[in-house]
């Protein structure tokens, strides 16, 4: 497959572990490291939605900033803000305050996620956008297995200073990465053209042309569709990347140095399914593929939900499961966005749709903390019900689709 790939999605390509792996290792212990140094579960769903907002905001410029300053310095300089320092902040973290700051500096994610997704597209065929998608999950997958380093630190050093270690090992792995992908990518032909159509064009200005782009999106009835999916989707990964370790730990009574090994279960899983299903996949069927994966990741919950305490076959084998739908489901996604949308408008496009997604996604830190204060089996009940309506709105899509072909 990464043979197929060319030019800048080669190039991002080739450094993507270096961000993937120090992710994945810190992540999984973001918010039991909140936890451990003295927040409240409110508090943690509290900082996930000022994250969102602020993301609102930050996405609002971040097409106008992508197309004049170039898909590559934009990429590099907010990628360095939202984290490199982001991670170092974390990286010394002493309470609510400390992650505050650290949410607040990270919410500049999505300019450079706006830079990072034209780079990765527009000098690709529409074709191989699925196998883009495909190649950063196999990424990922590999990535995982790294996690369990995490487990190990934590078993040594205890879960406070492993994590501190974690969070200085990603700025620093981060920030190598991006200087490195800055010095072997390049401005596409759209990017030079956007940069040079945007010169004495100042934001105000710049919101007439969202305008216009957001009346075509608004026209595209697939393209709507579709968000609605993707809205549902990362509004599912919100609350289950906030609380899914807290639950872990607190109600089904896993101990801390144990839950980086899931990760590992993970990537065994979608290894598998890399190397043996994936392959004879049909890009002509990613409408099915998405429900399929939808529906697998629907049987993981029910299950996680369903789950007696100290069951840690039953953690594996959930896990194992949500990866499964993941891998199925989140690579045709990508790519039917990816192709839905012009290379003309792309990065005003991919802005307009980060703040629809942003403004319906929001709440899910609040909603989350709230219906975890109450029952804490809600959450993953939240979870499960937007896999279901992601179900109803492909068959939609399938539907309209066909109309349209025919």
């Amino acid at each position: 497959m990464f043979s197929r790939i060319k030019g800048n999605a080669r190039a991002c390509l080739m450094f993507e572990a270096m961000w993937v792996i120090p992710f994945n290792m810190f992540g999984t212990y973001a918010s039991i490291y909140m936890l451990s140094l003295g927040l409240k579960e409110t508090q943690i769903g509290l900082l996930t939605t000022i994250n969102l907002v602020l993301q609102i905001f930050t996405s609002f410029m971040s097409g106008h900033l992508t197309d004049r300053l170039g898909r590559r310095i934009a990429l590099l300089i907010f990628d360095l803000v939202s984290w490199s320092l982001a991670t170092l902040i974390w990286a010394i973290a002493q309470n609510f305050w400390y992650f505050l700051a650290a949410v607040i500096v990270n919410s500049f994610q999505k300019i450079p996620n706006t830079a990072w997704y034209c780079l990765l597209v527009e000098d690709t065929e529409p074709e191989n956008r699925s196998i883009i998608f495909t190649i950063l999950q196999v990424i990922s997958v590999i990535s995982g297995f790294f996690a369990p380093l995490g487990g190990l630190l934590v078993s040594k050093l205890t879960l406070v200073p492993a994590v501190r270690l974690m969070y200085l090992f990603a700025c620093i792995s981060m920030t190598i990465m991006f200087f490195g992908r800055n010095a072997i990518t390049y401005d596409t032909e759209i990017s030079i053209k956007k940069r040079s159509e945007s010169k004495g064009i100042n934001f105000k200005e710049s919101l007439k042309e969202y305008k216009e782009v957001l009346e075509e999106i608004v026209k595209n009835r697939l393209l709507m569709i579709i968000v609605c999916v993707y809205i549902l989707n990362n509004f599912q990964m919100a609350i289950r990347g906030t609380y899914l370790s807290i639950y872990l730990v607190n109600v089904l009574g896993i101990k801390d140095s144990l839950i980086g090994l899931f990760p590992a279960f993970s990537s065994i899983a979608m290894l598998t399914l890399l190397l043996l299903v994936m392959p004879r996949f049909r890009e002509e069927s990613s409408s099915r593929y998405m429900v399929i994966g939808f529906g697998i990741s629907i049987l993981a919950n029910v299950m996680l939900i369903l789950l007696p305490p100290k069951n840690i076959t039953g953690v594996v084998i959930v896990t194992m499961l949500s990866a499964s739908g993941s891998i199925i489901a989140n690579p045709y996604l990508e790519s039917t966005i990816a192709n839905l949308i012009s290379d003309e408008n792309r990065a005003k496009t991919l802005a307009i749709l980060t703040v629809l997604l942003l403004v319906f996604i929001s709440p899910a830190g609040i909603i989350g903390g709230w219906t975890y204060s109450i029952n804490p089996k809600i959450p993953f009940i939240l979870v499960t019900l937007a896999f279901l309506l992601n179900e109803t709105f492909l068959l939609f899509f399938k539907r309209k689709r066909q109309f349209n072909i025919s």
